[in-house]
């Protein structure tokens, strides 16, 4: 039965949650760590979590994917940090450095040598370069404000003492003003060519988006010293990245140009790359890359030509790339998709032939001249591939040092801690006198999740386990400061300490603290987290973390009401789906809009409950999207009702994206849960029909699978109340404000119980102090609506 509405809870401004939710919002969070490259200094940058609603109300340009602000030529929406300080690594006390009041700081990079820190400050017409000599501790301002940040970093490093900057041209004029009167229509065609894409948002629309995509792009290429003197390498162009060799004798540029589209991004816009030398002489045309618009939707499809274009880090300049041997096409058949390439300075013999993979190249890293990792991965069968190879000599075969399912955590090796470089690009660390290298990893098992460090032998293939964290802590190394792995920078938290920086050693576990951040929400101190393990009727064991308010006692105050937090996951194989990968022993405090604020108000939270999707073999997991769903989501219910802590009149089903279109989904088709709430989703698939999160089939391909899958098809089966929130401006690919809209309109013509709050300027993720508050305030609302007045005792 439909409720009366009261004025109060339909109130059409940003309401206030309860205590104490504001004041854990507004709790400064930890600052940022950003440590040199030759770890001696530790930056720490502090960052408002949350902005104020006026900052998103800025006026936005979007253009071809990613979205400008035209007064600073700099991202919208743009985070910056607020406050920098300084220390050496091993000092107690860290020291402040003096900006310009209200500072908004952005881009930071280090210089070569670790000694000096780069970085930019937004000012009302654009971003200004400044340099600290970190020794010092005094910054300087080196440019006016006229960096161009649209699109690409601003700027790069050259060498110790000068740098590379893209410019805004001192005359470019006025912004485009578009006509009010059309010059015709929009004509687009597409003459029996197959070119399929995913949904994409803030694309080109027409000629004056063109004009504007122009006008904020295009950029001279500049070289500038510490002493302030500037040389300009390149006329104007759409630059996107001008990136030094690790030596600094070139400049590889790359450079946007048309045709442009209107349903791609600018990732995808033909992009023209050359190699120049610091006097800006063109000295090496390395690709002149196509439109990218006849892509399939395959996640393993790649577009054609050279790709994945960069400088070896342990070579003084040496390019190198990937090209696709199958035309990026991954239903072809052919013995090798990719093969590396490399190229020396001067650039004037052939490329040489580095390697060629049975996958898709995923990654590489240097060692040194004779050795080098590279990783390979397939989608369809969940392969991933390590292999050690000998860049220097072509005769010495590749050695394969681990095969294994990018599903299968437990089994995973972790990933090799690297060094700077003797061209001050980072290397793999190798163990002194040896071809060992270390590898970091998160270190899932049955037991829980334990971090590790572990020294591998790139000629045996045979690991040794150096360090493991243990219990209560869940401690990670995050680089070593020695090539013996004696002494660890590490991060260690538990669920009673928030996470701090130490420098600890391997052999004693002995640890000094670098940093002391206390905990931001001290309200929720006392609450109760742990991993549970159960299992799906079909034998699938599954796990999900379990909060309990603070201060409860099951045999004292009985059965909650629970939220369930929701985001299920595709899986190829059974035997890796219930792998257990949530650490118990991390602190957990909420931020932003999260669900665990519910327990300040007495309500129970099991967040990401294992909702594995199994497709095994030529089974795609979502042919059988909803029995899983069902399946999985029942098993979790039993286990918190069959320890008497979930009233199961008492249970609400919520999600964010991907888990939105899951809360609907369970909604529509059981009786589980009391109410819902549905967070910027997307619930009907014939809008998304070329593809979708793991979904690589297309509509035609699958139209049974995407109709049983969304919850639009089933809106008439929704009679529990629901919740829809949604950002009016999400970008995300396939959570249009319109999904929202649409199963709303739908629900209220069905008689549903439904409210529907939108977010003015707010994009996928809510950032606004504002709107996370009334974010929240909805949710407390709505939970004490629709399962305290459930309680039937």
């Amino acid at each position: 039965m439909l409720e009366s509405q009261t004025d109060d809870f339909y109130a059409e401004q940003w309401q206030s949650p309860p205590s104490p939710i504001n004041q854990i919002l507004d709790a400064p969070p930890p600052p940022t760590i950003f440590l040199s490259p030759n770890q001696q200094w530790l930056v720490e940058l502090e960052q408002p979590f949350l902005l104020p609603i006026a900052y998103l109300a800025e006026k936005e340009v979007p253009l071809a994917g990613f979205i400008v602000n035209p007064k600073t030529n700099a991202p919208a929406r743009h985070n910056p940090y607020s406050r920098m300080r300084f220390k050496a690594l091993a000092d107690s006390i860290s020291k402040g450095v003096m900006l310009p009041e209200n500072a908004q700081i952005g881009f930071l990079k280090w210089s070569p040598d670790s000694q000096k820190l780069a970085f930019t400050l937004t000012q009302p017409t654009g971003l200004e370069l400044w340099v600290m000599d970190i020794a010092e501790g005094v910054p300087q301002r080196l440019t006016e404000p006229v960096l161009n940040a649209a699109y690409g970093s601003p700027y790069t490093w050259l060498s110790n003492e000068a740098l590379v900057c893209k410019f805004i041209l001192s005359n470019r004029g006025e912004v485009p003003v578009e006509s009010s009167v059309p010059k015709g229509p929009i004509v687009q065609e597409n003459l029996g060519r197959t070119s399929a894409n995913r949904t994409y948002t803030n694309l080109l629309k027409n000629p004056h988006d063109e004009a504007l995509f122009n006008y904020y792009l295009t950029s001279t290429v500049v070289k500038i010293t510490l002493d302030g003197s500037q040389t300009q390498l390149l006329p104007p162009a759409l630059i996107y990245e001008a990136v030094p060799s690790p030596d600094g004798q070139f400049i590889l540029v790359s450079t946007i140009h048309r045709p442009f589209s209107y349903q791609l991004p600018v990732s995808r816009f033909p992009i023209y790359v050359e190699v120049i030398n610091q006097e800006g002489k063109p000295i090496y045309e390395v690709a002149d890359l196509p439109l990218d618009d006849l892509r399939s939707i395959k996640f393993d499809a790649v577009r054609t030509g050279r790709r994945r274009i960069s400088w070896r880090s342990d070579r003084a300049a040496t390019l190198f790339w990937v090209e696709a041997n199958d035309g990026g096409e991954p239903t072809c058949d052919v013995p090798f998709r990719d093969v590396l390439w490399e190229l020396d300075a001067p650039f004037t013999t052939p490329p040489r032939q580095l390697w060629q993979s049975e996958y898709r190249f995923q990654q590489i890293s240097w060692g040194k001249e004779n050795l080098a990792l590279v990783w390979e991965q397939w989608y369809d069968n969940r392969k991933q591939r390590l292999w050690r190879i000998d860049p220097m000599s072509g005769a010495t075969p590749p050695k394969l040092i681990f095969d294994r399912s990018s599903e299968d955590k437990y089994n995973d090796p972790g990933m090799p801690l690297m060094v700077l470089g003797p061209y001050r690009y980072r290397v793999l660390r190798f163990s002194p006198n040896s071809n060992a290298i270390y590898l970091s990893g998160r270190g899932a098992s049955p037991e829980g999740v334990y971090p590790f460090l572990d020294r591998l032998d790139l000629d045996t293939g045979e690991t040794e386990r150096l360090w493991q964290c243990v219990d209560p802590d869940f401690e990670i190394v995050v680089d070593l400061l020695d090539d013996k792995a004696q002494m660890l920078l590490t991060s260690c938290q538990s669920q009673i300490l928030p996470p701090n920086y130490f420098l600890t050693n391997r052999s004693d576990r002995h640890r000094v603290p670098i940093t002391n951040y206390q905990d931001p929400a001290p309200q929720l101190a006392e609450i109760h987290k742990e991993i549970i393990q159960y299992q799906r009727a079909d034998g699938v064991p599954l796990s999900a973390k379990l909060y309990l308010p603070p201060g409860y006692d099951v045999s004292r105050d009985g059965p909650l009401p629970m939220m369930f937090w929701v985001y299920p996951q595709e899986f190829k194989d059974r035997e890796f789906a219930g792998q257990l990968t949530t650490p118990e022993n991390t602190f957990s405090r909420p931020s932003g809009a999260s669900v665990l604020f519910l327990l300040t108000q007495g309500y129970a939270v099991l967040s990401n409950p294992s909702l594995p999707i199994v497709g095994e073999g030529d089974v795609e997991p979502n042919d059988t999207y909803v029995e899983q769903l069902i399946a999985g989501t029942q098993a979790a219910v039993d286990y918190v009702v069959g320890r008497g802590i979930a009233d199961p009149n008492r249970l609400g089903i919520g999600g964010h994206s991907y888990g939105a279109f899951t809360t609907v989904n369970l909604l529509a088709h059981t009786d589980i849960f009391q109410m819902g709430i549905a967070r910027s989703g997307a619930y009907n698939r014939t809008l998304t029909t070329f593809g979708f999160q793991g979904e690589q089939r297309n509509f035609w391909e699958a139209t049974d699978t995407y109709i049983e899958m969304s919850p639009f098809t089933h809106a008439d089966r929704v009679h529990k109340p629901l919740l829809l929130i949604h950002g009016a401006k999400d970008s995300n690919p396939g959570t249009y404000p319109v999904q929202t809209e649409r199963l709303y309109e739908a629900l209220k013509g069905l008689g549903a119980n439904v409210r529907f709050c939108q977010l003015p300027l707010e994009d996928h993720g809510y950032r606004s102090r504002e709107a996370v508050a009334h974010v929240i305030w909805e949710m407390v609302n709505w939970c004490d609506r629709y399962l305290k007045k459930s309680h039937t005792r």
